[in-house]
């Protein structure tokens, strides 16, 4: 018997095909009337066709959000739905319009309700990062964690493999860390553990020629269910590894959790041999580690396996492990600069991860 403690975060959950269309109802049942639309300016005009039956209870639209939430986007932002005395904000798209989302809310004290279209998983936390002076400034607070989250797989359809890919690995890492986290629970474990295996069920099936509302449907499931279980358990060592990437060299952050996920995990595997176990489980491996998994993984979905692939630069690896190791997030295995710097070599290169 373990003893834990285990904080369950509230969310009302909107599942299925066509949830999309209570959208205007799910806004009304928190009582307000003036709700501000965040997405990126790419999903600008298919924003503006959510909006149009919706005019009664809309703000307009604030089609500004960008990669790692800069603060000086979160402030026009947070101008905008001050000047249009937005009583709620609704983001539609992934985690970048989730986290203009959340943003805004922080000052504002509104609540959020979110439209999912990738399988980030963001939507279901009450963290955001603000990039601030080029650092990432993180903020808790229960007013960015959406009220309702809306998954309907028919809005995924449309997001291309380049991009729902990463996604659904950075979904993955989600689990993964809720695992063996420093907030870990059984309770953490067992949502996580069915998360991994639905996303990387999903996946396999996009990338084998089944794409469509099931395999997307299934995705969105294993994101809610990963992104659950990180939300009360924290993140490791693998969340500094790729907020590092992302914020100091540009990378785009799924990419980033894509390619640093099996190293990060190789790394931790001696900390958490029971969680690495039941990980490897999910991912239906029986003969390799976890870490191995996740590599097997992003070679059988086409998914980038080095950081020179998405654009590190070579003389980034040392001032990386410096980051890492100077800063470290809890992790089982201690963060020290020789080990993280010789993962991040083999992370560049595209090795097999080594346990």
């Amino acid at each position: 018997m373990k003893n834990f403690v285990h904080n369950s975060l509230p969310a009302r959950v909107v599942f299925g095909k066509g949830s999309i269309n209570s959208l205007g109802e799910e806004i009304t049942r928190l009582g307000s009337k003036n709700a501000l639309f965040c997405c990126t300016p790419g999903r600008k005009n298919e924003t503006s066709d959510l909006i149009t039956p919706l005019n009664n209870i809309s703000a307009g639209l604030c089609p500004i959000a960008e990669q790692y939430v800069p603060l000086p986007m979160v402030e026009e932002g947070r101008a905008i739905a001050t000047d249009r005395k937005a009583d709620c904000v609704v983001s539609y798209g992934g985690g970048t319009s989730v986290g203009l989302a959340k943003a805004i809310a922080l000052e504002l004290e509104i609540p959020v309700v979110s439209a999912v279209t990738t399988f980030s998983g963001s939507e279901t936390t009450d963290l955001q990062a603000i990039l601030t002076d080029g650092l990432r400034v993180g903020y808790k607070s229960d007013w960015m964690l959406p009220k309702t989250i809306i998954y309907d797989p028919e809005t995924t359809m449309g997001v291309p493999l380049s991009i729902i890919i990463p996604s659904g690995i950075n979904a993955i890492a989600h689990g993964v860390e809720a695992c063996y986290a420093q907030g870990a629970t059984p309770v953490n474990s067992l949502i996580a553990i069915e998360g991994i295996g639905a996303m990387a069920s999903a996946l396999k099936k996009i990338t084998s020629g089944q794409d469509g509302i099931e395999a997307r449907g299934d995705g969105l499931y294993g994101a809610w269910l990963c992104g659950t279980s990180l939300g009360s358990a924290g993140v490791a060592l693998h969340h500094k590894f790729a907020h590092v990437l992302g914020s100091t060299f540009n990378l785009e952050h799924s990419m980033a959790h894509t390619v640093a996920l099996p190293y990060s995990v190789a790394y931790t595997a001696a900390g958490a041999p029971e969680a690495m176990q039941a990980i490897a489980a999910a991912l239906g491996e029986t003969h390799h580690s976890a870490a191995r998994a996740l590599y097997e993984l992003n070679i059988a979905i086409g998914a980038p396996t080095s950081l020179r692939e998405i654009g590190m630069p070579e003389e980034g690896i040392k001032k990386a492990a410096e980051m890492i190791s100077k800063d470290p997030y809890p992790n089982p295995v201690p963060v020290e600069f020789a080990p993280i710097l010789a993962m991040i070599e083999d992370a560049w290169h595209g090795r097999p991860p080594n346990v």
